[in-house]
């Protein structure tokens, strides 16, 4: 497959800081004997990175802090091929999120938005042909901006999640959440495509609803699930924007997913996307 596509990433950048435990504790408990990893996150820029490594041409939209953090992670994306010249920064500290993964690779995470909260698109340009992938580490008014302004596709990853302004759930071409965020989000029974992820049972399509499509789980040992959605998202979006049919993309992106899982990064390396067909 030829995949010839302009995608645009507009989310948070974060420093992630994540206990590797063998269990999750418990409200008010300390679990001890746990390994400390410092590492690439924030949701937009792991689909950037993903985007990037699985093909498209990809720019991330975004903001980090004057500090040592925040060069860290533009030269990640750097390294994974992303352009940066829409990253912002700004005085003060980069995006951190805490994160705790026990040996299940099942994760408990706290987001501090520092940068992220200065994110902006007002000298940012959008053309009709390029797709537009946002998340929710970025404020409400910031995705409803984008909602009106983007002029291609249009792509949100409703996590984490909130209520959407009705005119996102209107614009948006696609909006992908995992189980969880659809039930607490009724609202996405009355947009035009949602994906549902539904970890180890797989994922589906649906339309005003009513299911289209569905693929099921590539079977695996997640070492961490931190990057999986967010890979699952890259790849979804380059896949279904490349052509590829409703159910061939879901098990492209479930292939991707799966392959995430077996990193501890939230930015792992991935094969071209044709290598997921």
């Amino acid at each position: 497959m030829n995949i010839d596509l302009d995608l645009t990433v507009v989310g948070s950048i974060n420093a992630d800081v994540t206990a590797l435990v063998s269990r999750l504790p418990g409200a008010g408990e300390t679990v001890g004997g746990g390994r400390l990893v410092h590492s690439s996150g924030g949701k937009g820029a792991n689909q950037a990175a993903a985007a990037a490594r699985l093909g498209a041409r990809t720019r991330m939209i975004g903001a980090v802090g004057s500090d040592a953090a925040g060069r860290e992670m533009t030269g990640a994306l750097v390294a994974a091929g992303v352009d940066i010249s829409g990253v912002e920064i700004v005085d003060g500290e980069t995006g951190t999120a805490l994160i705790v993964v026990d040996a299940q690779g099942e994760n408990l995470i706290a987001v501090c938005e520092g940068a992220n909260a200065h994110v902006g698109i007002d000298a940012i340009e959008f053309s009709e042909t390029e797709t537009v992938l946002t998340q929710l580490e970025i404020s409400l008014d910031l995705v409803a901006e984008l909602a009106e302004k983007v002029r291609g596709y249009f792509v949100v990853n409703a996590a984490p999640a909130l209520t959407l302004p009705a005119e996102v759930v209107d614009r948006a071409d696609l909006i992908i959440v995992n189980e969880t965020e659809y039930e607490l989000l009724p609202q996405l029974k009355t947009a035009k495509l949602v994906a549902v992820t539904y970890g180890a049972d797989g994922s589906a399509l649906l339309e005003k609803g009513e299911r289209i499509a569905f693929a099921p789980a590539v079977p695996t040992t997640p070492v961490s699930t931190v990057g999986a959605g967010d890979a699952f998202c890259a790849a979804l979006t380059i896949a279904l924007r490349s052509g590829l049919s409703h159910g061939e993309s879901l098990r492209v992106a479930n292939a991707v997913g799966a392959a995430a899982v077996l990193d501890p990064s939230a930015q792992p390396e991935f094969e071209a996307l044709e290598s997921y067909v």
